[in-house]
């Protein structure tokens, strides 16, 4: 899929330009419906026709001519990095995240931003000030979030991949929900600069795409240690054949504590299918104990909404934008009330503090799992997607993430695979790695993908 384009683009068989005009053309009759992009990048075109000559020169970088779409919470030169909010709406970024300066380099061309959840505070997509993005795959339900629009885009062919950020789930929950491939990395492997995060702690910029190794390629380019985000680690970045080499003796990692964290049935009937195919490989079967999982959720949002409280005390309308409070919606209101009484000195950190201890139990289960095994296997979402506009209660809502959350709140790195649709809606499989492990990750993943169970 991926690969094959690269070297149609390389041999002079399509070209940067061509590419980009069958992108823009499908989005201008498209999305009008869909609602992925918030902002299409006007000089696409021109810096493809820069890139053709490049390649025709043999200077091109790894993505050349490829269109990538970018969440819009990351700062791109000249674009609106608007969080999808009322307050940022006339922002336009002065400077390129680290992520984008390293896509540059390489040639990729950014076909523009997408819509999201308002400040990535949702997990469905339907908190955007600028109208919630459909699933293309369903398009009467949500297409899950907070990187709606990135997952929509990559899953209706508007782009050939995309960025999104993942604090709790917001790569791997839309990239279930929208049948394509969702990769959150290990905390600290990708630079931070330049992402309006929603929780420091948590947050990590990852890939959507088509193929494992549009994810694979994408992520050995974007990570490494930054000088400009002093949560990045020097650890070794693969080059993406590595990462997709076919792995041996793997022992997959079973865990009842998240099974019992999926409502539908159906989707671990799914789940069950594919671990009986991994047989196949010879890969063994382990149950794990990760006994503090049920936690993860209530640690999550304490975490959650004391950073994001604090991080949106620079929105107070006097340098740029609007003051938050004023313009935001009620998802977003309610994180900041909630991060402010949390904080507040009569609690002495009280609340904050715990959610803390539970996220420091939750990581000791997921270092002491992988010492019985190399990977572990859930589905990605514990539920289908419901449809747009559908009311429900806020702990369903938050409900969504309980499978994502403790990989977050643990630093590792995990996927979401598609493993084919349950009533008409797409549904995603899981898989966790210890922190930088993306290798194992990836071989992993790729080796379901060659048999053929997604």
């Amino acid at each position: 899929m991926l690969k094959e384009k690269l070297q149609l683009i390389r041999h002079g068989k399509l070209t940067a330009e061509q590419n980009l005009n069958q992108f823009l053309e499908k989005i201008k009759k498209e999305d009008k419906e869909i609602n992925a992009f918030l902002e299409i990048n006007k000089n696409a075109l021109q810096d493809a026709k820069e890139i053709d000559k490049k390649i025709k020169a043999g200077k091109a970088g790894k993505l050349a001519g490829l269109a990538i779409a970018v969440k819009s919470n990351i700062n791109v030169s000249g674009m609106a990095a608007s969080c999808a909010s009322r307050t940022l709406e006339n922002y336009k970024a002065g400077y390129d995240a680290t992520v984008i300066s390293k896509l540059k380099k390489e040639d990729a061309v950014i076909i523009g931003m997408t819509n999201m959840d308002e400040f990535a505070c949702g997990s469905s997509g339907e908190t955007s000030a600028f109208g919630p993005a459909k699933n293309p795959l369903c398009k009467d339900r949500i297409p899950g979030g907070s990187s709606s629009g990135s997952a929509a885009a990559v899953a209706a062919e508007f782009c050939d991949i995309a960025l999104g950020s993942d604090t709790g789930g917001s790569i791997r929950n839309p990239a279930s929900h929208c049948g394509v491939i969702g990769v959150k990395p290990s905390y600290g492997r990708v630079s931070r600069y330049g992402l309006i995060d929603l929780s420091m702690s948590l947050d990590q910029i990852g890939t959507f795409s088509k193929d494992i190794y549009g994810s694979a390629l994408l992520l050995s380019i974007i990570s490494g240690y930054d000088e400009k985000d002093a949560t990045t680690f020097d650890e070794k970045v693969h080059a993406y054949h590595e990462l997709l080499e076919t792995p041996k003796n793997i022992t997959i990692g079973i865990s009842k504590e998240l099974n019992n964290l999926t409502t539908d049935k159906k989707i671990l009937e799914k789940i069950d299918s594919i671990i009986n195919k991994a047989r196949i490989l010879g890969w063994k079967i382990k149950q794990v104990e990760l006994g503090h999982v049920d936690l993860a959720v209530q640690a999550y949002y304490p975490i959650c909404y004391v950073e994001f409280f604090s991080a949106t005390r620079k929105f107070t309308g006097r340098l740029y934008g609007k003051k938050i409070e004023d313009v935001c919606g009620p998802e977003v209101l309610r994180r900041i009330l909630g991060g402010s009484e949390i904080s507040k000195a009569e609690h002495h950190g009280m609340y904050y503090r715990r959610a803390l201890k539970a996220m420091s139990l939750i990581k000791k289960d997921f270092e002491n799992a992988f010492k019985e095994c190399d990977i572990i296997l859930s589905a990605t979402v514990p539920r289908l997607p419901h449809k747009i506009g559908e009311k429900i209660s806020i702990e369903n809502m938050y409900g969504y993430d309980a499978l994502t959350i403790p990989a977050n709140l643990a630093g590792i790195s995990a996927i979401s695979v598609p493993i084919g649709k349950i009533n008409a809606c797409p549904a995603g499989l899981q898989i966790m790695a210890p922190a930088f492990a993306e290798a194992r990750m990836f071989q992993a993943a790729k080796a379901i993908e060659d048999l053929n169970c997604v």
